[in-house]
C-alpha cells in the first residue's frame, strides 16, 4: 500500500501550526473584565469606566472615550493607566439610554487592545431632594440633677 504524497506534508503543516499557535497568542493583549460590565444595565451613574487586560498597559497613545445614544462624549477625558487596567472619569450620567465604551490600549511588545462595549443607564424616574430638618435637640424629659452635683467628703 503506498502513501500518499499530501499526507507527509499535511502532517508537517499541521506540526508547524501546533507548533507556532502559542507564540501568535502569546503576542496577544485579550480582554479580561470591563466596568461597568459589558450589556449590563445600571441604575446608579457610575463615575468612570475601567477595562482591564492581560498585559501591563502603556499611558502613551492609550485611550478611552464614553458616548451616549445621541455619539455626545461624557467621558471627562481623565484616563488613569494602572498595570493591566484603564480608567476613564465619567461626567454624571443624567439621561437614560444606552451608552458605548471604545478602547485603544497599548502595551509594550503586544498586540494594542482594540474594542468596544454598551451599557445601558436607567435613569430615576425622578430624583428626590433632602428636606431640611430641625437641629433644635430634643429636651431631656430626665433630671440632670444627679449627674451635675458631685460631692467629695474627706479630711
Amino acid at each position: 500500500m503506498k502513501t500518499p504524497k499530501f499526507q507527509p506534508i499535511a502532517s508537517a503543516a499541521l506540526i508547524f501550526f501546533f507548533a507556532i499557535l502559542p507564540i501568535a497568542t502569546a503576542n496577544a493583549n485579550f480582554l479580561v473584565s470591563t466596568s461597568p460590565i459589558s450589556g449590563s444595565t445600571v441604575s446608579i451613574s457610575p463615575s468612570s469606566v475601567t477595562v482591564t487586560g492581560q498585559a501591563i498597559l502603556l499611558p502613551d497613545g492609550s485611550e478611552i472615550t464614553v458616548t451616549d445614544s445621541a455619539g455626545n462624549r461624557v467621558d471627562d477625558g481623565t484616563l488613569t493607566i494602572s498595570d493591566m487596567s484603564a480608567t476613564v472619569g465619567l461626567k454624571p450620567l443624567v439621561d437614560a439610554g444606552v451608552y458605548k465604551v471604545n478602547y485603544i490600549l497599548l502595551t509594550e511588545g503586544e498586540s494594542a487592545l482594540e474594542g468596544s462595549f454598551n451599557f445601558n443607564f436607567s435613569a430615576p424616574s425622578s430624583i428626590a431632594t433632602a428636606q431640611p430638618h430641625s437641629t433644635v435637640p430634643a429636651k431631656s424629659a430626665s433630671s440632670s440633677w444627679g449627674t451635675s452635683v458631685f460631692v467629695v467628703v474627706g479630711n
